[in-house]
């Protein structure tokens, strides 16, 4: 005796994404041309999960070879492909095409406040000269316990967590206002890698750190306009951790 089982019905494959054509508005600048900056269009067709790196690669590719910018790991890691897009300081390759407003341009320069080199990409040395001078790296006066690693509470690593989190993309410091108007400024990165080593309980430097940063550059310019903290993408609570640093300087306390 046979049985008859009936057919489940086939679902419908859902319908391809289609591509659309989006423009993107780029400030471009050769120092060897002898023009100024200027503004130059693309029409790139893209689908809606593509990312502006993505627009970035197939204008440089197909369009103009000439485009210049910077970029590495292309998975919000590295940090290298930081730049202005619609205004804000953003990784070109964690920008969803879908997330911004295609009805309209977009526009992509350079991030503000460093010496601008050719269209998308700045000098980051005054940036990295900041860095290193806030000695972002642990001091230790004394060998480990015993000789083997230098222990840590989850507590204690956690007071400093956040502050672990930068890749040094600029975003933040080219975000700030006073880093824009003043060229001395140590800037929002900055002193987030000096937090990081402040709060460290292995770390003996402290001291110095806040005294780098008590100058009249240093964290005492910080207006805490909070743009540093829209900025990150990493999503560090860059002003807080300027302010953890203030209140440390003015307390000599960094418990």
């Amino acid at each position: 005796m046979s049985t008859a089982t009936a057919e489940a019905p086939v679902a419908e494959a859902p319908e391809a994404p289609k591509p659309f054509t989006v423009t993107l508005l780029i400030r471009r600048f050769d120092p060897e041309s002898g023009r100024d900056a200027f503004w130059e269009d693309f029409d790139v067709e893209m689908y809606p999960t593509d990312r502006i790196l993505d627009a970035l690669h197939r204008i440089k590719w197909d369009q103009d070879g000439t485009l210049s910018f910077r970029r590495s790991c292309a998975h919000g890691i590295c940090g290298s492909d930081a730049m202005r897009i619609n205004g804000r300081n953003r990784l070109a390759c964690k920008t969803l095409i879908k997330d911004l407003d295609i009805s309209k341009p977009i526009y992509v320069e350079a991030i503000k406040g460093l010496p601008l080199e050719k269209d998308l990409i700045v000098d980051m040395e005054p940036f990295f000269a900041a860095y290193r001078e806030v000695q972002p790296f642990l001091v230790a006066g004394s060998a480990p316990e015993g000789g083997k690693e230098r222990l840590q509470t989850i507590e204690d690593r956690e007071r400093f967590d956040d502050t672990t989190k930068c890749i040094l993309c600029a975003a933040c410091t080219t975000s700030c206002p006073v880093f824009w108007t003043d060229g001395q400024y140590f800037g929002p990165a900055a002193i987030v890698n000096a937090h990081r080593f402040i709060f460290d309980s292995r770390d003996d430097n402290a001291e110095v750190r806040l005294d780098i940063l008590n100058d009249t550059e240093g964290v005492w310019r910080c207006r805490t306009t909070f743009n540093c903290t829209d900025a990150c993408p990493r999503g560090i609570q860059v002003t807080k951790a300027i302010a953890e640093v203030k209140a440390a300087i003015r307390t000599g306390k960094v418990a």
